[in-house]
């Protein structure tokens, strides 16, 4: 089965550094505010998700949130975190490693949609 998202091997070295300072994180995807479109990890319990939230999927044993209408305009796009240098976003636990997440996208294919299709969060 497809996944909604899903990292590179540089975005998964990084996490299992950053659950070692930080234990259990996870990663919400910004829908605009305060950096753009970042991905943005924090220790899980120090961010509150909500029913606007939809649940992507793991990376690393960690969840991936996006906000629910962030989501209804890339339900058909799968989610690829990678790691690339520079200051990370403020509130998120990275920006001190000189290293940040980013959310590359790949659209899915026809039958990726139709295999989605009746699996939570439906395309």
């Amino acid at each position: 089965m497809v996944e909604r998202v899903v990292a590179t091997e540089k975005a998964v070295d990084l996490i299992a550094r950053l659950k070692e300072k930080h234990g259990a994180l996870l990663l919400h995807q910004s829908g605009g505010c305060c950096d753009g479109s970042s991905p943005m990890c924090f220790p899980q319990g120090e961010f509150r998700t909500g029913p606007s939230d939809v649940l992507l999927g793991e990376i690393a044993g960690w969840p991936v949130y996006i906000g629910a209408a962030q989501f209804e305009l890339w339900r058909h796009t799968q989610l690829i975190i990678d790691v690339v240098p520079g200051g990370g976003a403020g509130f998120s636990v990275e920006a001190p490693e000189g290293l940040r997440f980013l959310t590359r996208g790949r659209v899915f294919s026809e039958p990726e949609l139709a295999s989605l299709r009746g699996a939570p969060f439906a395309a």
